[in-house]
């Protein structure tokens, strides 16, 4: 079958087409637009045990070797800790989990709420602001910077080149963003090695597990990841959540009468509309059978994480936004050994901003009909170009 992902109308609502291809199952064989066959996962169930499945191999460079690509993507952003498998993939993790640690998160509540306080400081209460470019996406990109030791100077720069490697059909720009971005972090290594300071990449910079250390490539590699990982999908994230709920006036009105129920919320926001639509890059490295599909070796396997948390067969009325759901069991964030390590960070900042807006903007609507918002062209995240609010 063609790749629903592929129909027009799948970026403004992907939800019918995973809904229409789940009922025929939970795993399909689908060709895209460059021809290559591969299987697409819309089943909860499916969806995490393939999250899990150790046959379904994260290794692109093994993948795609010999396959006389033109691209030239920086190794830095080609092979990060994201494109591996265990032992390797698990060093890594080890690593950064030591430095990017849940207490570090709560150190940074109160610069998130007080960054989110400076921004929308800029909203003119008689105007319209757009949540996506004056909050979604600068309080992320701020917040993984401080924690990064970014200075404030570059954080223009590595905003724009972070958005350009999800700029989808510009292969040429996604290259070149690579490049400006690995190359730009690997200045800061280096002069966070002349000048130490207490920041994620300085205690990744010294992290050790017995003899083993980060080389320098690895160092440059993570860093890249978690400055992009660590804004792109909150960004999207926060505007899919607000529309969620500008689009559901009883939620809205339950959390602006009270904004600290928001954390309680989360999970079913998150549920609702995935910020990450696909799975980053996996393939088989043997026959698996999944969700009664047999799956021959060396495919890719596309599982689609918003289809998955939209399947009835785990969340009942699945389309419903409802508050009072127990929403734990979402795939927003994976499943497994490669489940976002970030988590934590990306979920404080949701519920602080949010909090914030609801309290400070009670009666915030949507400032255009929601057939004219425009979304992101790319099939791995799903997201907002801009939202236009008005504050009354």
């Amino acid at each position: 079958m063609t790749d629903p992902t592929q129909e027009p109308r799948f970026l403004q609502n992907p939800y019918p087409a995973y809904a229409a291809t789940r009922s025929i199952s939970p795993v399909r064989p689908v060709h895209g637009s460059g021809g290559r066959p591969s299987y697409l996962v819309t089943g909860h169930a499916e969806a995490r045990e393939a999250l899990g499945d150790a046959r379904l191999s994260k290794d692109t460079a093994a993948f795609f070797a010999g396959a006389g690509s033109r691209r030239r993507l920086h190794p830095a952003v080609a092979h990060t800790m994201l494109a591996c498998d265990p032992p390797r993939h698990t060093r890594l993790r080890r690593l950064v989990t030591k430095a990017f640690t849940t207490g570090a998160v709560e150190q940074l509540r109160p610069f998130i709420a007080r960054v989110t306080d400076e921004l929308l400081d800029q909203w003119s209460a008689d105007g319209t602001f757009d949540f996506v470019a004056g909050l979604a996406v600068p309080l992320p990109v701020v917040v993984i910077c401080e924690l990064l030791g970014v200075p404030k100077a570059d954080r223009r720069d590595v905003q724009h080149w972070s958005a350009q490697l999800f700029a989808a059909g510009e292969p040429d720009v996604i290259d070149a963003a690579s490049h400006a971005m690995a190359d730009y972090m690997t200045g800061l290594v280096a002069t966070k090695r002349r000048d130490p300071g207490s920041s994620l990449l300085d205690r990744l910079i010294a992290a050790r597990d017995g003899d083993d250390h980060l080389s320098e490539a690895e160092l440059v590699s993570l860093a890249v990841l978690l400055l992009v990982a660590g804004h792109e999908t909150t960004t999207n994230a926060l505007g899919n959540a607000l529309l969620a709920l500008l689009q559901h006036p009883d939620a809205l009105d339950r959390l602006r009468g009270k904004p600290d129920d928001v954390s309680a919320a989360l999970d079913e926001l998150l549920r609702y509309d995935s910020a990450v639509s696909t799975a980053t890059f996996r393939f088989t490295t043997e026959a698996v059978a999944l969700g009664g599909t047999e799956i021959p070796a060396g495919v890719p396997v596309l599982v689609a994480l918003g289809a998955a948390n939209r399947d009835p067969a785990r969340f009942p009325e699945p389309d419903r936004l409802d508050l009072d759901r127990n929403a734990t069991a979402h795939l927003a964030f994976g499943h497994g050994v490669h489940r976002c390590v970030g988590a934590p960070l990306a979920k404080a900042e949701v519920e602080i901003a949010l909090r914030v807006l609801l309290t400070r903007f009670p009666g915030i609507r949507l400032g255009v009909p929601v057939d004219r918002l425009e979304w992101r062209h790319t099939r791995l995240v799903r997201g907002l170009v801009s939202l236009p609010v008005l504050a009354r």
